[in-house]
């Protein structure tokens, strides 16, 4: 038996006027989902443990099996693990995004952020800038390493976990009373304004009408992270593929293989074909027994807040991921079991996550059934399955 996660990162919703009060998940044509949802099962998990922040941190471990309660400590040292950032015990780790800030005030504080991903920037264009801020900023306390498009880390040795904002729960807002606390930090944040203001990749892109990368944001604030191999609870292989740092750094600090897909890079027009045949390739070749396809792309586009877009990604993970997956092994003459789901809802309306319920599908090969579902948040919440701790499906999904 084959097992499968596949993910579409923030793809739950809530229902929109435009779209009919339909979600987008709803709306989108997604005839393999809904196919495979007629033979197999559709409900509902909670991923978010009540009282902790919906983030993909936390959800996506809870969907690998690990109880966030238990082994999160932190979102960046998560992706300090993919990036290969030798951490000690002492270090503290946060998420560098480098963001778009509104440019037409005279004091930093009066800025307004107007874009968590500065237009989904290149990783090549973004290191350029990461590394005039560096050139500046970096001491014997601050260290700072290039990620994935503009998600970076910096590193504070023998620093604390501080509370920080996150830039994609404040987009549209000014930013003078969501800056850190402390100084250091706050005043990195104000010196990467006036580093990169006028970057030369920035008159570019200005030029162009995308939207500037001009200032670090730090947040995501954590200690080293202590998780055990995916192997040692689940008993199978278990490989990971992902365009985001977050996702790969999970895979490394629990074992797993992490499979790198050229084009791949966490947007709409991400490579979801070198996806599609990496699983297979995985599964059918290399002699693994799971293996988790993580989309970003529905996330991005509800932080961006575009309907049209969020259709469009999850639409494309249908035909482009899903089919190709599911057709692909039984072709191979493969058994496998396969579910399909978010890890939290990214809302249109909010254009930030939410700790609500996600609704799953579970397709088991050797066990179909006819039943007259089609896979949405309404019809999983109909069909009375629940699943309440979300590190608990992964027992389901591998039946141990």
């Amino acid at each position: 038996m084959k097992y499968l996660v596949i993910l579409g990162d923030g793809m739950a919703d809530r229902p929109i006027e435009s779209l009919g009060n339909k979600t987008p998940l709803a709306y989108a044509n997604t005839p393999k989902m809904d196919e495979l949802a007629a033979k197999g099962e559709i409900g509902m998990v909670h991923t978010i443990p009540d009282g902790m922040k919906p983030g993909s941190d936390t959800a996506n471990l809870s969907v690998l099996g690990y109880d966030p309660r238990k082994f999160y400590s932190g979102r960046s040292p998560l992706e300090a693990l993919s990036i290969g950032v030798p951490m000690k015990e002492t270090d503290i780790a946060l998420r560098c995004n480098i963001v778009t800030l509104s440019e037409e005030e005279d004091r930093y504080e009066e800025r307004t952020i107007i874009d968590h991903s500065s237009g989904e920037i290149s990783t090549e264009e973004c290191a350029v800038l990461l590394e005039a801020v560096k050139k500046e900023l970096e001491s014997d306390i601050f260290h700072f390493y290039v990620g994935t498009s503009y998600r970076h880390c910096l590193i504070w040795e023998n620093g604390e976990v501080v509370d920080l904002v996150q830039p994609h729960d404040v987009l549209g807002q000014k930013i003078g009373d969501k800056l850190p606390e402390n100084e250091a930090l706050r005043a990195m944040m104000k010196k990467s304004y006036d580093i990169l203001v006028n970057h030369p990749i920035n008159l570019e892109r200005k030029r162009q009408g995308k939207h500037p990368a001009n200032s670090c944001w730090f947040w995501g604030a954590g200690t080293k992270p202590a998780l055990y191999p995916f192997t040692d609870r689940a008993h199978v292989k278990g490989a990971m593929i992902s365009a985001v740092d977050l996702l790969k750094g999970i895979a490394v600090g629990t074992s797993m293989k992490v499979i790198t897909v050229d084009g791949a890079n966490g947007g709409l027009d991400t490579n979801y074909e070198g996806k599609a045949k990496a699983a297979l390739d995985v599964l059918t070749k290399d002699g693994y027994d799971f293996v988790y396809v993580h989309l970003e792309a529905p996330d991005e586009m509800g932080h961006q807040g575009s309907v049209e877009r969020k259709v469009k990604a999850i639409e494309r993970l249908d035909a482009r991921i899903v089919k190709p997956i599911a057709e692909g092994l039984a072709a191979a003459g493969e058994d496998f079991r396969m579910v399909v789901l978010p890890d939290h809802p990214t809302p249109i309306c909010l254009r930030t996550h939410t700790a609500d319920d996600v609704p799953y599908l579970l397709y088991d090969s050797t066990k179909e059934r006819r039943e007259n579902w089609h896979y949405n948040e309404a019809e999983a919440a109909k069909s009375g399955n629940r699943i309440a701790k979300g590190h608990e499906l992964i027992e389901y999904l591998l039946e141990i």
